[in-house]
């Protein structure tokens, strides 16, 4: 059980980019990092989705993860487990595409997140 490729959506670019304009952040997957970190912070349960991953964001999920890879990937296996899903392949890479984009909609719609400060700030509140 592994996720090879983290694909985002054109939605997902859009606010990713807005993202890169208020941090500084530069690189997509640091920014999808702090997104998911964001999503897996938030108690509920993300609704289902089909999200279309049509943009032209793809990274590896080694890039995705860098060298904590494998702590990324043990979080998402926890909150299956803690959300009650099977530790399936199709699931696992589901449920990390929800909460990749849940995250990145959640950062992108916080009228508080305005620089890189409001960001770290926002890690303080969990």
């Amino acid at each position: 059980m592994n996720i090879e490729t983290v694909r985002i959506s054109e939605r997902g670019k859009s606010h990713l980019s807005m993202l890169k304009r208020k941090t500084g952040i530069v690189n997509w997957n640091i920014l999808c990092r702090w997104a998911f970190c964001f999503s897996l912070s938030d108690p509920s349960t993300p609704p289902k989705e089909n999200v279309q991953t049509d943009s032209s964001i793809e990274m590896t999920w080694k890039v995705f993860g860098g060298k904590h890879a494998d702590v990324y990937f043990a979080l998402l296996k926890q909150r299956c487990r803690q959300d009650g899903l099977q530790l399936s392949s199709q699931t696992l890479n589901e449920q990390f595409k929800i909460h990749l984009h849940r995250g990145i909609a959640h950062l992108s719609s916080n009228p508080k997140l305005k620089n890189i400060s409001k960001l770290l700030a926002l890690t303080e509140l969990s």
